[in-house]
């Protein structure tokens, strides 16, 4: 069991939802807010793998999450190596942008051992992500927020993982980028492999859009079945990427 994603209920993310939506909430209170009585909420609040491990209780007995489900969503900067809004990342050169993602990574107890070349791959990514906020120029809000390097692993059953997230007015890009030319099926798992957490940790008033990334790869953009489900993934290369937030928010029709 310890090695299987655990899978949420709807009764598990609405939970989650009410708890990270605000400052603080008592299990009685939720009684007014999901379709359960407090003996079933308790039985989530303290059996439940996302409840257990991305929520805790107060000397006051109410509950909060670790990442807030508003923004800017406070308490994601501690689970990322970078996070900031997009001003801010656009502001820094990139050596000191690195610095902080490093710092951040090595706080996250992520592994930077640089045998598969992990710095060419961050530079790289920092490289995409200039020149996607540059195809969006006059586009992106001051509130849009970037996350590089998400990592959290809290105990048994939570694991979220991701290269870089994109957070807009009501939507997450989900980034996975590899430095390739090719597309691999057990990469687009890879990419897809997360969502299902993202719409729990992010909530109801958000879409979760997983993307591919080749940043080896030149004018591809296309969608490709996940294998072993019904679903599909956009895949694209690091100069197709505008193409994406394109398509999901539709700026070339406005």
């Amino acid at each position: 069991m310890a090695n299987q994603l655990h899978k949420t209920d709807m009764l598990e993310r609405r939970i989650y939802h009410e708890i990270c939506r605000r400052e603080g909430v008592k299990a009685r209170e939720l009684e007014s807010c999901v379709p359960a009585d407090k003996h079933r909420i308790n039985q989530y609040l303290y059996g439940a793998p996302f409840l257990q491990e991305l929520c805790y209780q107060d000397r006051d007995y109410r509950w909060h999450g670790l990442i807030r489900q508003s923004r800017p969503h406070k308490g994601l900067e501690h689970f990322c190596g970078y996070y900031g809004f997009v001003s801010d990342f656009l502001s820094l050169g990139r050596e000191q942008w690195l610095e902080m993602l490093m710092a951040g990574c090595r706080s996250n107890g992520r592994n930077l051992n640089d045998t598969r070349g992990l710095l060419h791959s961050f530079q790289d990514c920092h490289e995409v992500m200039m020149n996607l906020f540059a195809d969006l120029e006059g586009v992106w809000a001051p509130d849009w927020e970037l996350g590089f390097e998400l990592r959290i692993k809290r105990a048994r059953y939570i694991r979220i993982y991701a290269d870089v997230l994109v957070i807009t007015e009501n939507k997450v890009f989900a980034l996975e980028f590899k430095m390739k030319d090719v597309i691999e099926p057990e990469e687009v798992l890879q990419a897809a492999k997360y969502v299902e957490f993202l719409e729990v940790l992010f909530g109801p008033d958000y879409d979760v859009i997983p993307a591919l990334v080749l940043t080896r790869a030149r004018d591809l953009y296309t969608h490709v079945p996940i294998p072993g489900t019904e679903g599909t993934l956009a895949v694209c290369a690091g100069d197709m990427l505008f193409n994406l937030f394109d398509e999901y928010m539709g700026f070339l029709q406005k």
